[in-house]
């Protein structure tokens, strides 16, 4: 959390390309999960299909899915300090302290850090999204971390049946129609 922080990256910004150069590894090293693959065939399977995530991982793109709105960003992506552009990079280690190819500004990671607020654009797209589905499945969060915290409530009040599969009860448990205990990997898979 101390390096994950536009403060820690103005101080420097080189030890937190080395920290986040770590999680590119760890993260290179992962396979999608059932839960992943289960989702890839809701999606398939339906006509109006969002996925919204707050995990920065990529993992739901690498098991296909295609229609995701990535609320706190993607860590294969880098965005530049001095133009904005972004852009996706899936080298690792991704070289210490990487520059912009049309500026020549810095990069940094393409993800919300703490004390950032989300991208307007991507509010915007979930708002929109969450006014207009019928069936919100909240998988595997511990449903404190806001504004998304707030996202079943708000899908809920607009008509959405709201479902909850989490190893245990958290916030949402009291707002969800239906509280599924256990795994998603195992659980997913058996909604199909």
């Amino acid at each position: 959390e101390e390096l994950a922080t536009p403060e820690a990256f103005a101080r420097n910004p080189q030890l937190v390309w080395e920290w986040y150069n770590w999680r590119r590894q760890l993260i290179a090293s992962l396979s999608h999960n059932p839960a992943h693959s289960a989702l890839v065939e809701l999606e398939k399977n339906s006509h109006h299909f969002t996925l919204i995530t707050q995990n920065v991982d990529g993992l739901h793109h690498k098991a296909g899915s295609k229609n995701v709105l990535e609320i706190h960003g993607n860590i294969w992506k880098v965005r530049c300090t001095a133009c904005n552009q972004v852009s996706e990079n899936y080298e690792v280690p991704l070289k210490i302290l990487p520059y912009c190819g049309i500026c020549g500004g810095l990069l940094r990671p393409n993800v919300v850090w703490f004390g950032e607020p989300l991208p307007r654009d991507v509010l915007a797209r979930a708002d929109n999204v969450l006014s207009l589905c019928d069936l919100m499945m909240v998988i595997g969060t511990s449903g404190v971390v806001q504004p998304v915290a707030s996202f079943p409530y708000y899908a809920r009040a607009k008509g959405a049946f709201v479902v909850e599969i989490n190893l245990e009860r958290t916030p949402i448990s009291w707002v969800a129609h239906q509280t599924i205990l256990g795994k998603a990997g195992e659980i997913l898979p058996l909604l199909l």
